[in-house]
């Protein structure tokens, strides 16, 4: 009698259970798509925080001296391209990093006749003859970016801060000794920092992916050149424009 009770309980035990079933897998349903939602919005909250990018930028850059003796006879095109790393701390402040390849140069002439230092070698070249350098650098950028509210599609950055660069290849022209692509590493300090001060838009193309479009000018504030022996002890400086172009995910 006990044991027919209890097949009994079991039986009607099931039927509940195969009555309950289909609002059981609805509540696994919901729940799982629930648990989902939530690991899909924690990580999107993460993307919020960090931001990678990448870019190539057109640029354009000139010397500048502190002596009348050595001038800027001209500027030479460059380009630049690299990673970019944004970790924001809020909505709209970020600090902001990376690394990047800086192709640059610039023209210059002296006043007086000049002894210039290679490896193995020395040239003289004559007064108000131009030299013309074009160097590699590799760029850590360090700066701040701030950043508006998304209107629309877009908002808008600036983005300030400081530039190591080391020199990783130099090069000189000098037409007037029938010279090109001579070895610059005895004429040239191979550490270099200046500042940057950017600009521009970014444009949602949904999520978390944006195009960069913005303009760049780059001022390094160390002396580039060594100035050996008798050369015109100057501040040879470097100017840097470039016309930013990328995109974030």
């Amino acid at each position: 009698m006990a044991k027919q009770n209890f097949l009994t309980y079991i039986m009607l035990d099931m039927r509940y259970i195969k009555y309950q079933l289909p609002l059981l897998r609805k509540y696994f349903f919901a729940t799982f798509f629930l648990l989902i939602s939530g690991i899909s919005s924690g990580q999107q909250e993460k993307e919020r925080k960090i931001s990678l990018g990448i870019h190539a930028d057109p640029a354009v850059s000139w010397f500048s001296s502190d002596v009348k003796e050595v001038e800027s006879d001209g500027a030479r095109p460059g380009f630049c391209f690299g990673l970019v790393f944004n970790r924001y701390f809020t909505h709209n402040y970020s600090f902001s990093t990376g690394i990047s390849l800086l192709n640059a140069g610039g023209r210059v002439v002296s006043s007086s006749e000049t002894i210039m230092s290679f490896p193995n070698t020395t040239h003289t070249v004559l007064a108000d003859k131009p030299v013309t350098y074009k160097i590699q650098y590799l760029v850590i950028p360090i700066g701040l970016k701030l950043q508006t509210n998304q209107i629309g599609y877009i908002s808008y950055f600036t983005d300030l801060g400081l530039d190591p660069k080391i020199v990783l290849n130099g090069k000189v022209d000098i037409p007037s000794l029938d010279l090109k692509g001579e070895n610059a590493s005895e004429e040239l300090k191979m550490f270099n920092m200046g500042y940057h001060i950017t600009g521009g838009i970014e444009y949602s193309l949904g999520g978390s992916t944006a195009i960069i479009l913005g303009l760049n000018f780059d001022n390094n504030f160390l002396d580039i050149t060594k100035d050996n022996g008798v050369q015109p002890k100057d501040k040879l400086s470097q100017k840097i424009i470039s016309f930013k172009f990328g995109v974030n995910f």
